[in-house]
């Protein structure tokens, strides 16, 4: 199939470089960074320089940031779609919007699916990425070879917004892990509690997790780095998820207390910063 690629980061270029390498054809659009562009056309991709042109490849993978981003993207691209075109949104959307989204371009015989991910951009670039799909069954079964050249785990939750619905309670589970975390090895440097010696026994009970392990052993090194994801992004999330929560009534003083650690984050100017810093001294103020 033709995939065209708007959003060439660190997951993008991953997905699209899996993609190729199964023999898909994939058009990719200019990028802030032309690193990752620039690998694709390398490998064989082929740059586009505008959505019309985009719109000759029939499945549009986006790899945006928001639900405003996709909206935004998808206001322009649309003039130039047909019947038959899909549509995948492999962000974090905000499932109000996939639905909304979802329903006006299926007026104009364009599908839609929701494919948010789990796994970062190591997992992207090995292919073995998870995906929470929400689509029509029939756009399912259209999509699934496409998904599996880049994902081992794909599971169909529902209708679009069904996989939005999915990622925010599974991202919630993560950033609330990512708060403890930062909240337990605080109150250890505080107690003078050696890390090291409180990493090392922890891997050997209930605590273990990816999210302590992504955290806590490149901080042992100083390197605070660990986990490749932008507090700026989590707070997004936690957002999203609070509404989500608010409207099956589900929301609850913890989904605040969670919120409100990367919305401080944010706040304080360390948007940019990846959440394992929340551990470095440096910025204890949000943590």
């Amino acid at each position: 199939m033709h995939v065209g690629l708007i959003g060439a980061g660190m997951m993008g270029h991953g997905m699209a470089a899996n993609l190729l390498k199964h023999g898909h054809q994939v058009s990719v659009i200019a990028h802030r960074n032309r690193v990752p562009v620039e690998d694709l056309v390398g490998r064989g991709a082929r740059e586009v320089h505008s959505l019309k042109e985009m719109a000759e490849a029939e499945v549009i993978l986006l790899c945006v940031t928001t639900s405003k981003v996709v909206e935004e993207t998808l206001t322009q691209l649309t003039p130039h779609l047909s019947p038959g075109h899909i549509i995948l949104d492999a962000g974090t959307s905000a499932p109000a919007a996939t639905k909304r989204l979802a329903h006006a371009l299926d007026a104009v015989g364009v599908a839609y699916a929701d494919i948010p991910l789990t796994g970062g951009p190591e997992q992207a670039e090995q292919g073995v990425l998870g995906v929470l799909c929400g689509a029509s069954p029939e756009t399912f079964d259209r999509i699934r070879p496409l998904l599996a050249c880049f994902a081992t785990t794909i599971r169909h939750f529902g209708p679009p917004g069904s996989g939005h619905t999915a990622k925010l309670i599974s991202n919630y589970l993560v950033t609330g892990m990512v708060a403890l975390v930062a909240e337990a090895f605080g109150a250890a440097r505080a107690a003078q509690i050696d890390w090291k010696d409180l990493y090392e026994v922890m891997l050997n009970g209930s605590g273990n997790s990816g999210v302590l392990r992504k955290m806590v052993e490149p901080a042992l090194k100083g390197d605070f780095d660990g986990y490749r994801f932008a507090l700026a992004n989590a707070a997004k999330d936690i957002g999203y998820y609070a509404a989500l929560a608010e409207s099956l009534g589900c929301a609850s003083g913890l989904t605040e207390s969670v919120a409100e650690v990367f919305a401080r984050a944010v706040e304080t100017g360390h948007g940019g910063r990846n959440v394992s810093h929340l551990l470095d001294p440096a910025i204890d103020d949000v943590s």
